[in-house]
């Protein structure tokens, strides 16, 4: 059963216009650096830049809006002989692999073909966008399956984005100012380690070693991590989010009475 849940699920998303549109951007995006870019690394942490940001953002609303228009969906299925855990597998899933495979192939492609790319930095870059993409698809669901109402559960879905990648480092900034003459370093890592876009930014930096780019905190994670030791903490902090997350909203969707 979980199969053919799956298989609808997949195609249900694959239809929809704005995947086809989310991953031509990423595919235009990519060409766009790559031809104007003087090198390869110019171009790659260009594309950084804008991958921590619309992936998240793209994941987070796409995620809530299907979760919650689902709903229908849900209750006729829930009324048959169906398990709730095939069936939060199927949709949980059936939204997030089509979003990673539109984002595998508007990036890699190009950068296969057009670049001499390193291969560990290929896959760092597509790593943390896999990563990113599970993490705000889980945080979508959470919240979808918090509220009932779909205009609060959009809106703290965006503020949780908003937060992370805007206000976030504006707190960083203040918080230095704040507290400069105090030893922040362990404070910082901990606090980098609880927003899954820094840390995807800081895992990518860290393949160039170049802590002037990555901004305060990634300059500490150089410094105390250095480049293979602080990869290996950020994937394992980001394998962590994905992990809580999916049993956060496993345990919602057991206990949610549609």
């Amino acid at each position: 059963m979980f199969i053919k849940l799956f298989k609808y699920s997949i195609r249900d998303v694959a239809r929809s216009k704005w995947l086809l549109l989310y991953g031509l951007f990423f595919l235009l995006l990519t060409e766009f650096l790559i031809w104007f870019s003087s090198d390869t690394s110019r171009a790659v942490v260009s594309l950084l830049n804008v991958i921590i940001i619309i992936i998240p953002l793209v994941s987070i609303i796409f995620g809530t809006i299907y979760t919650y228009n689902s709903r229908e969906f849900v209750e006729l299925l829930l009324s048959q002989p169906i398990s709730r855990k095939s069936l939060y597998h199927s949709i949980y899933l059936g939204l997030t692999i089509p979003l990673v495979m539109a984002y595998l192939i508007g990036i890699a492609i190009p950068l296969i073909i057009q670049t001499d790319i390193d291969i560990s930095i290929l896959l760092i870059i597509l790593v943390s966008g896999i990563a990113l993409t599970f993490i705000f698809v889980g945080i979508a669901f959470t919240m979808a399956l918090s509220f009932d109402d779909k205009v609060k559960g959009m809106g703290f879905s965006f503020i949780i984005w908003l937060s992370l990648s805007l206000i976030y480092d504006a707190s960083i900034l203040l918080l230095i100012w704040l507290l400069g003459d105090y030893p922040l370093e362990s404070a910082l890592i901990i606090v980098s380690s609880a927003n899954p876009i820094d840390l995807s930014r800081i895992m990518v930096m860290l393949k160039f070693d170049v802590a002037a780019l990555m901004g305060y905190t990634g300059a500490i994670f150089q410094r105390f991590f250095g480049g293979l030791t602080g990869i290996i903490y950020s994937i394992s902090v980001l394998l962590i989010w994905i992990v809580a997350l999916y049993f956060i909203g496993r345990i919602k969707f057991n206990r949610k009475n549609f």
